[in-house]
């Protein structure tokens, strides 16, 4: 496995959206900063509430340059669904196969009964493809450190 460690290359990939369109993460980065949040699961509380949180600061995030991009293991049905109903205006991607999600070592085993979710993590890569900020919370019912998201933005 890749590390995905602060200074370390972020690993690309390319994932499906919510829309079943391709999309790749080498590519975004070049349009800006990208915060590349892994979330356990569509229309779960604690989901909801830190992809609301996303969703209300894009405009501070779009002053920032960054590029916000949602992963789980959901299929893009759900997402397309939970993304239309919180009326988001960010990608959401499908990691239906658990790749990404191995790729930065956010797999999660075990949440409550289902296995293969991703862990709460979110990962704030430059625009050369270097990871800038780092948090995977341990316990999935904490939301990230959203300040520390807009302070490592603020210093690129």
């Amino acid at each position: 496995m890749p590390p995905t460690n602060v200074g370390d290359p972020a690993p690309d990939f390319t994932l499906t959206n919510h829309d079943r369109q391709p999309v790749r993460l080498s590519e975004e980065w070049r349009r800006g900063s990208v915060v590349l949040t892994f979330f356990p699961a569509a229309f779960s509380r604690v989901c909801t509430a830190e992809m609301c949180s996303f969703r209300d600061s894009m405009n501070e995030l779009r002053q920032l340059s960054a590029v916000v991009l949602g992963v789980s293991t959901d299929s893009f049905f759900a997402l397309k669904a939970w993304r239309d109903a919180l009326q988001l205006d960010f990608p959401l991607l499908s990691d239906f196969n658990k790749d990404v999600v191995h790729l930065y070592n956010v797999y999660n085993v075990d949440l409550y009964g289902m296995r293969g979710t991703a862990m709460r993590a979110v990962f704030v890569v430059d625009t050369r493809g270097i990871i800038r900020e780092r948090q995977v919370l341990d316990d999935v019912t904490r939301e990230p450190d959203y300040e520390k998201v807009r302070s490592t933005l603020a210093s690129l």
